[in-house]
């Protein structure tokens, strides 16, 4: 890892999957602002980590182009630069094609996949002129063979895929590093909430016969922001215990 703290920057951390990123970032001593929209859970999550290390939470819609331009560019004029983004920040709103409604399928794809583009957009540049960056998109394996009632989530995540091979086309050449994992089933506490009897259809399915942990897609996330990750470049990299082979 380098010697100077690096300043990361993290979408949908104030918990679960995002939460756990940060905890790790944050424990290998690295600068690190957690974003979401829910303003009660960022300062739960902002208060618990405080003790960890240097961490600001900051509200932020990433569907708002305009918000997310404005507020990086403050947070870029605070700290001098973003170094390390990884675009986390995922809803669902699952129904079967037959059933999901505009609204369902457009929430699901601006939060998804147009705010991966938001924030990377607002980092870019400031990265390009310093000459280095690390943008983590997190996908799903949903991406790769689909799965049912998810139209707009599979998509959204296929989508996110095809944006990080094409920034890696882009940016490589500018220092930047571009990746995407590509997580299984993994205990947040989203997961948590589906019936146990179809989690335990999920673990029969998978080699492995257990679901993913959230400090695993986390490690990832470290090693990939790594300096010994640098030459991993538009990588998709599954975390799913074999589901999908």
């Amino acid at each position: 890892m380098r010697a100077k703290k690096r300043v990361v920057l993290i979408t949908g951390a104030a918990r679960g999957l995002g939460k756990e990123i940060a905890r790790n970032f944050l424990e290998i001593g690295e600068t690190v602002i957690i974003t979401d929209i829910n303003e009660e859970n960022l300062k739960k999550t902002e208060e618990e980590f405080s003790s960890f290390g240097m961490i600001e939470g900051v509200v932020m819609d990433v569907t708002n182009y305009n918000e997310v331009q404005a507020t990086i560019l403050e947070l870029i004029k605070k700290y001098n630069r973003i170094d390390i983004l990884i675009n986390n920040a995922g809803i669902s709103a699952d129904a079967q094609l037959i059933k999901m409604t505009e609204a369902q399928f457009d929430s699901v794809i601006d939060v998804n996949l147009k705010g991966v583009f938001c924030c990377a957009k607002a980092v870019v540049e400031g990265m390009i002129t310093n000459g280095y960056g690390k943008i983590i998109n997190i996908s799903s394996v949903t991406a790769h063979n689909g799965n049912f009632g998810q139209t707009n989530y599979t998509a959204s995540k296929a989508g996110v895929i095809a944006m990080t091979q094409t920034w890696a086309k882009e940016l490589g050449k500018k220092g930047i590093n571009v990746n995407a994992i590509a997580p299984g089933y993994t205990l947040t506490e989203m997961v948590k909430k589906v019936p146990e009897n179809i989690l335990d259809k999920i673990r029969d399915k998978t080699p492995l016969k257990r679901l993913g942990k959230p400090e695993e897609i986390a490690k990832a996330c470290i090693y990939l922001a790594s300096d010994e990750a640098s030459f991993i470049h538009g990588a998709v990299i599954k975390i799913d215990g074999g589901l999908v082979l």
